[in-house]
């Protein structure tokens, strides 16, 4: 297993910590063992509790050996302790077996798993055969099964460690591919602004330098020069507009797929109803929205405890509505607080921008969080544009004009 294998160690350690109880759980297989070792007798009883600890020994190294060449030597004596103890002790020992087939499933190379598995199968087989006369067959009955257990599954274990490598992986590729993504974007926001602002941000250091010129030579030409500069700087304020609006990348079906993904990863189920597609909704009211879904599924994950969150998204008739609810400890429960959380006052800070209000209650089975956004917030904005445009025609240079200071 290569996560055994990259885990290091800053002490001793009697199994790796992070795999916790389950070590620990098979021990109590070797209590049968150790019942029947108890009805030998003199030396023979004392070989075989040596041969026993020898046992246990490789059971807790093989742990710290996944992946290295020191494993299959491990494997080794394990394989040949039970060889012995089967041989000339009792058959009944074959049941050590499980231990060495857990481990056997480990291998990812076929190679060393078929060589393995086979050096298993001979060791199980060759005792039972040679103690097939002294036992009766209610007992071989009984022991087949169990052989037939051992010989298969290594095959199921080496099935799910392989399951859960390629899960490994592929969530190893899939945080490389948003890092691509992010580097991408950057890579473009970099272009797009040297390439709309640069030469724009030039031209008006030029005139701004030919005005100061023009300002005591030829006032009128400076006035006209600065007229240009004006209409330059709202040319350039337009295109950062844009570039920004095409900067936006936080759309609500994009952070619902996101925290499908975050809460799946957490053991947290996802229930999720209504259309995030909002008809009519302005490119910031979307992108804020986005923002605050993405923070509230971030605090459950991190604070609820919880088993379930659901996510509601709704457009009523003045109001878009989105619901995160979860069914964890609550607030009180929290580490970070109530309402005056941080992330909760960054979701209030940024929905304050569009007329929204975020309202947080801490209820027996977890926390909901209602967000609301005007609709009418849309108009608002473009009334504004339209009121500062009307008084920029209404302006400074309209009564410079008026003045007689402007041509």
């Amino acid at each position: 297993m290569k996560k055994l294998k990259e885990a290091k160690s800053a002490g001793f350690e009697v199994f790796p910590t992070q795999l916790g109880f389950f070590p620990y759980l098979w021990l109590i297989y070797m209590s049968l063992p150790v019942i029947n070792m108890l009805s030998e007798e003199g030396w023979k009883m004392g070989i075989g509790f040596a041969l026993i600890g020898l046992f246990l020994v490789t059971y807790r190294q093989l742990y710290f050996a996944a992946g290295t060449p020191r494993f299959f030597a491990w494997l080794g004596i394990q394989m040949s302790i039970i060889f012995i103890l089967c041989m000339w002790y009792h058959p009944t020992y074959m049941y050590m077996g499980f231990f060495t087939a857990n481990f056997i499933g480990w291998y990812t190379d076929r190679r060393n798993f078929t060589l393995s598995l086979v050096l298993f199968g001979i060791i199980e087989t060759v005792p039972l055969i040679k103690n097939a006369s002294l036992l009766g067959w209610k007992d071989l009955v009984f022991m087949i099964p169990f052989f037939l257990i051992m010989l298969f599954s290594p095959f199921g274990i080496r099935s799910l460690n392989r399951r859960q490598e390629l899960e490994r992986e592929l969530a190893q590729a899939n945080e490389q591919i948003r890092n691509l993504i992010k580097g991408e974007e950057r890579m473009r926001i970099a272009r797009d602004l040297h390439d709309t602002l640069g030469h724009t941000l030039s031209l008006i250091t030029l005139k701004s330098q030919l005005v100061e010129k023009l300002a005591a030579k030829d006032p009128v030409k400076a006035q006209l020069e600065a007229r240009e500069i004006q209409n330059t700087s709202r040319a350039a304020l337009r295109q950062v507009r844009e570039l920004v609006s095409d900067m936006r990348t936080a759309t609500l079906p994009e952070e619902l797929l996101e925290a499908q993904i975050i809460l799946e990863s957490a053991d947290i189920e996802l229930v999720s109803t209504g259309n995030p597609k909002l008809e009519g909704i302005s490119d910031l009211a979307h992108n804020i929205l986005s923002l605050c879904l993405r923070e509230a599924v971030t605090n459950v994950v991190k604070h609820s405890q919880a088993s379930q969150c659901r996510i509601d998204i709704e457009s009523l008739d003045n109001e878009w509505r989105l619901l995160v609810a979860d069914n964890g400890i609550g607030l009180k429960g929290k580490d970070d607080g109530a309402s005056g959380s941080n992330g909760l006052k960054g979701m209030a800070e940024r929905l304050s921008l569009i007329g929204g209000t975020i309202e947080a209650v801490s209820e027996p089975q977890g926390t909901k969080l209602n967000i609301r956004v005007p609709i009418i917030i849309k108009n608002r904005k473009e009334d504004t544009t339209h009121e500062h445009q009307s008084a920029d025609s209404r302006g400074p240079a309209n009564a410079a004009r008026r003045s007689g200071f402007l041509a």
